[in-house]
């Protein structure tokens, strides 16, 4: 033991640098940048607060794509774990094919984001277009056609998170319930959900943080048409950054905000459902 702690900074050294130069360093930097106005980091000049003040003033942009992203999250992060609880329940069952079944639901999350927004603007145009519509006809239809996206690539993967929380509930826990009399959907709420609260704090986690961080299947669907109303918070702020000449300080400034935002969120989710969470 004593041997191993004398070598343990050899092991933890690389995996430090590496954290160091792809996260610390970049973070403390475009955290400093977001209080400047600069083209290169080597010329960036401070200005304080105004980038920050821009974004509530006079760039309108932001909150446009704040208030969809939230709403997109909402409806996805509710579909997507009903959807996928649901799928779990089904398929825990001793049913023929159930893991043929598995496989099938999963394998759409091993498609990319590109890829999937691609195809998914292919299948909902080849609809609208007999009606005389597009995906970006309409915001509405944007809106519903990057939920039924999300929904179908992230699905499968909750699905089996779901199911490893299903398949560890003790038998005996489920038997005494059955012998006290508890019926079918008093078991689900009062014995299954509660002792699957991991699963649900694990998927709950990751539906919200992708809903909120969603970029390449946005850009690949609608990419923000029709006039910006479904471009969500990512994808305003690569625009930002990348498309508007002399914005690249607010597109940093929006940035930080969107990082501190998603980990309020996401912090505070854990924190709620670990509370609920049950040790066998």
């Amino acid at each position: 033991m004593k041997s191993l702690k004398r070598y343990s900074a050899v092991f933890v050294l690389p995996t430090l640098i590496a954290f160091l130069i792809a996260f610390a360093v970049p973070f403390v930097l475009g955290l400093f940048l977001s209080f400047t106005e600069f083209r290169t980091v080597n010329d960036a000049s401070f200005v304080g607060f105004s980038n920050y003040i821009k974004i509530f003033s006079t760039d309108t942009t932001f909150l446009n794509s704040l208030w969809f992203t939230v709403k997109f999250a909402v409806v996805s992060v509710v579909t997507i774990n009903l959807l996928a609880f649901v799928l779990a329940l089904l398929l825990t069952r001793d049913v023929f094919g159930t893991r043929l079944f598995r496989t099938i639901f999963f394998m759409p999350n091993l498609i990319g984001g590109i890829v999937l927004g691609y195809i998914w603007q292919l299948i909902i145009n080849g609809v609208l277009y007999n009606f005389g519509f597009s995906i970006t006809s309409n915001a509405s239809y944007g809106f519903w056609g990057l939920v039924v996206l999300m929904n179908w690539q992230m699905i499968g993967y909750m699905m089996i998170i779901y199911i490893a929380g299903l398949s560890n509930i003790p038998n005996d826990i489920i038997e005494a319930s059955k012998v006290d009399g508890a019926g079918w959907f008093t078991t689900l709420f009062k014995v299954t959900i509660p002792s699957c609260m991991p699963s649900i704090t694990i998927c709950l986690f990751l539906t919200i943080t992708n809903s909120f961080k969603l970029f390449d299947q946005n850009l690949a669907l609608t990419a923000g048409a029709p006039g910006g109303r479904t471009r969500m918070v990512a994808l305003d702020i690569y625009e930002t950054f990348y498309g508007r000449i002399g914005f690249e300080g607010i597109g940093q400034a929006k940035s930080v905000i969107f990082f501190l935002l998603v980990a309020i969120i996401s912090l505070t989710q854990l924190i709620l459902t670990r509370r609920k969470e049950v040790e066998f």
